[in-house]
């Protein structure tokens, strides 16, 4: 097992290692580092980082190489695994490739090698400078020379932080897009139930550089908002998502409200043929709607409204008056959180909003940029008033998470196959399921992804399938005597893993691992059910003893064949 440091991570005053019960966790904002240590158990209470406190620059280094070549615009091939360097296992199988976005999620070091990219040093200042205000020197030095962009770099928190705020919105948007997989299926997987989508950082672990044998690990990037943020202890970063996700995510500032990214054009009332707009002033005419109105339908009924402009009034080809609203996607879903559901229940609300923004994305025609859908109970029912704030806070919340495996409807009241159930959800919320879970149990077999970036996210390994399902009756009649073990509701997936360590999905059911080929694979695979069936138990996360208990299991298999 890896040891653990003393409570504070201050790498300056090299304390000894002890039982890690810490984590620090610092932000930039109002034009200084805003800094706080959280705590586990009963460790002793220290002074929070300050600005001076020098931290390893760890992997971040490429974050920096990634935002660089993107504002360059640098030719990034992508990068070729011969199977002959062992650093390849961050990013692909031999014989494979790994794209930049994935590289930069992954933390393959050998896509961003400077050298690789032909970063020269010169133009590498040049753009640093027109960030920083001028060449990297002091305390920046250490981003003067890309060659010497080392993991053992020691650099100060208010220097890493001041750098990341110095990256204009333009220029992190590919980079915050790549680092939202971080919490789904990255070194963070399944704290998105924590974060949602207001967590993009780049992960790090890496030696404390007075005992080899001790692990700093954590993350550093930006909030939703911009707002940059880093935080570490003694542990990897798997490790440090693992223990500390809650804490963290009720530690970090409020996120301010951002700029809606996307756009949908919706057609209102097609179903209800429009006679006229009033104000209260008499009719509307063509154009833009500012104020309050009253829309009266053809059938006598009628409606009041609100706009800001978002909304017009036209005559549509045949003759009929026509409503069309244009908005942002996030105000787009606040408004169907409004029309169709609710946010009384918090985690149903952010189930629901992932399931609104999916069936927008896989029913919308494309055109000129925006996505175009119409207002119907045959569609979506959208709001023609403005989102409430508290439908707006839950659409930002989960900013472009959708679901990519299935096509994506919900109802009322009526679940069925890949159909959310409104008042299922709420009945799951308030007992205690999170917006994952709703998910998971309404819409099996996908998985949360990145809007318009929804590949297939996991390629299934039948034959680990088919092996756990011949070997799970026997390992039953053993794990029914064992403390805290529950079999999840349904077989786990077992999906193929492209590049790191085999880990299980639990909020997902799923498992990441190679295809079975020796024992040791099927001791991983009984490894990593393990932790799905003891995901509730703190025996869950005893390394040592699921490891014993893997190989038993194993061993088990073997004597019934």
């Amino acid at each position: 097992m890896l040891q653990r440091l003393l409570p504070a991570l201050l790498l300056a005053s090299a304390a000894p290692v002890a039982a890690a019960a810490s984590l620090d966790l610092a932000w930039w904002r109002d034009g200084k580092v805003q800094a706080v240590q959280l705590q586990q158990r009963s460790a002793s209470a220290l002074q929070p980082m300050a600005a001076s406190s020098e931290i390893p620059l760890g992997s971040l280094w490429k974050l920096f190489v990634y935002v660089y070549a993107v504002d360059s615009k640098l030719a990034t091939p992508d990068y070729n695994c011969g199977g002959r360097k062992q650093e390849e296992v961050y990013c692909c199988d031999a014989g494979g490739s790994v794209s930049r976005d994935a590289a930069l999620a992954q933390s393959c070091g050998l896509f961003f090698a400077p050298e690789r990219l032909g970063i020269a040093q010169k133009p590498w200042q040049e753009y640093w400078k027109r960030r920083l205000g001028s060449i990297p020197a002091g305390e920046f030095a250490w981003l003067a020379d890309p060659a010497r962009l080392e993991p053992a770099r020691l650099v100060t928190l208010g220097s890493l932080l001041r750098v990341l705020a110095s990256i204009p919105a333009a220029s992190r948007t590919e980079a915050e897009a790549a680092l939202l997989r971080v919490v789904l299926d990255g070194r963070g997987a399944g704290s998105v139930r924590w974060f949602g989508s207001q967590l993009r950082v780049k992960t790090y672990s890496w030696h404390h550089p007075k005992n080899e044998d001790a692990r700093l690990g954590g993350a550093a990037g930006w909030l939703a908002d911009g707002t940059p943020v880093w935080f570490g202890g003694s542990d990897s970063s798997t490790g440090i998502f693992q223990k500390w996700a809650p804490q963290i995510a009720a530690a970090l500032p409020p996120v301010q409200p951002a700029e809606d990214s996307g756009c949908v054009v919706v057609d209102y009332f097609t179903r209800y043929p429009v006679r006229a707009v009033r104000t209260a002033n008499g009719l509307a005419g063509p154009g833009a709607l500012s104020g309050r109105y009253v829309v009266q339908f053809e059938n006598g009924k009628s409606l009041p409204i609100r706009s800001s402009g978002e909304l017009s009034l036209a005559a549509a080809a045949n003759g009929k008056l026509q409503v069309r609203g244009r908005m942002g996607v996030n105000e787009y879903v606040a408004r169907v959180i409004d029309r169709e559901a609710s946010t009384t229940e918090m985690e149903a609300a952010r189930a629901f909003a992932v399931a609104a923004r999916s069936y927008l994305q896989q029913n919308a025609r494309r055109a000129e940029s925006c996505q175009f859908i119409t207002d119907s109970s045959a569609t979506q029912r959208v709001s023609p008033n403005p989102a409430s704030a508290a439908a707006l806070e839950v659409a930002r919340w989960t900013d472009q998470l959708v679901l990519d495996g299935a096509q994506v409807r919900y109802h009322s009241s009526k679940a069925g196959a890949n159909v959310l159930a409104w008042s299922d959800a709420q009945a799951q919320a308030r007992a205690g399921r999170s917006f994952d879970d709703i998910l998971a149990a309404a819409y099996p077999g996908t998985t949360l992804a990145i809007a318009g970036n929804t590949g297939t996210a996991c390629a299934r390994l039948a034959k680990n399938e088919q092996w756990l399902a011949y070997a799970l009756p026997r390992w039953e009649r053993m794990l029914r005597r064992e403390d805290g073990y529950e079999a999840p509701a349904q077989m786990p997936v077992v999906c193929a893993l492209s590049a790191g360590s085999p880990y299980s999905e639990q909020s997902r059911n799923r498992i990441f691992m190679r295809p079975l080929s020796a024992r040791e694979d099927r001791i991983t695979l009984a490894h990593e059910y393990l932790h799905i069936g003891l995901r509730r138990h703190p025996r869950g996360q005893d390394e040592d003893y699921v490891e014993r208990l893997a190989r038993r299991l194993n061993d088990l298999s073997l004597e019934a064949m």
